[in-house]
């Protein structure tokens, strides 16, 4: 099936899970499909009380080229101030406190993700990456993703163009301490794995992160089953960061 490729790296990344805000607001380890389709459903300029079903025929598979650090920012909203200038509640009430939170966040992570599904829609959602409604972030609006973004608007199979052709970006030495950073073993999540039965050590877990509604006050979301696995890529060494930058842009003019 045919689809785009998406390169997700910047700073920082946060690809939260819950659909409810908490005192404690944590990142998924990879790309949410739910951040992934409101990602799409901004680029194309849709409201946030459309159904987000709409995007239901998509499939992600990510490669976590690296998988990136884990922090944490201790949040406040309000403090210090009168009670009708601190945050407002759900019913339109005032605190009178601080709103304390702690955001968790990936520094440094780098994802590709092959994105499959009808033609006519992976198109049209390319073509809104091109030209944004809203613009693309990570996870969070702070989040704002590097270059080049958008790898591929047309793949014809854009899962083995992860396997076999999309440069990696170099490993940090401490994300497997057992690994030698350039040995090209890689960690893949798969709504559906594409190469025969799982291998030894693949991993099924289930994600809370399938939306149906993105509404200000009605965030709902379901559950998708996602397999991990790490995929030996032989014909993909590890590039140097020095020249990563070059090869991804050489890359993405290929289809130009």
């Amino acid at each position: 099936m045919t689809g785009l490729i998406l390169r997700l790296a910047g700073p920082l990344q946060s690809w939260g899970e819950r659909s409810a805000f908490s005192p404690e607001r944590d990142t998924a380890a990879f790309p949410t499909r739910s951040g992934l389709i409101g990602m799409f459903s901004a680029a194309e300029g849709r409201s946030r009380h459309e159904d987000p079903r709409y995007y239901a025929d998509l499939e992600f598979t990510v490669r976590i080229d690296r998988p990136g650090q884990r922090i944490e920012d201790f949040h406040t909203v309000g403090g210090g101030q009168p009670k009708d200038r601190t945050a407002a509640t759900s019913g339109g009430a005032r605190k009178g406190d601080a709103v304390i939170t702690r955001r968790y966040y990936l520094a440094d992570a780098v994802f590709v993700v092959a994105v499959t599904g009808p033609e006519a829609d992976t198109a049209r959602i390319a073509r809104a990456l091109h030209r944004p409604h809203w613009n693309p972030y990570l996870g969070r609006r702070s989040c704002v993703p590097d270059e080049p973004f958008l790898l591929r608007a047309h793949a014809d199979d854009p899962v083995r163009e992860l396997l076999g052709h999309v440069p990696l970006s170099p490993r940090n030495t401490e994300d497997r301490p057992d690994v030698s950073p350039n040995e090209p073993l890689v960690d893949f999540v798969w709504e559906t794995y594409h190469r025969g039965p799982l291998p030894d050590g693949a991993t099924t877990a289930t994600a809370y992160d399938v939306p149906s509604s993105f509404a200000p006050h009605g965030r709902s979301h379901g559950t998708r089953t996602v397999h991990r696995t790490t995929e030996h890529l032989p014909d993909r060494p590890r590039t140097r960061q020095q020249e990563l930058h070059q090869q991804l842009i050489d890359y993405a003019k290929e289809e130009a």
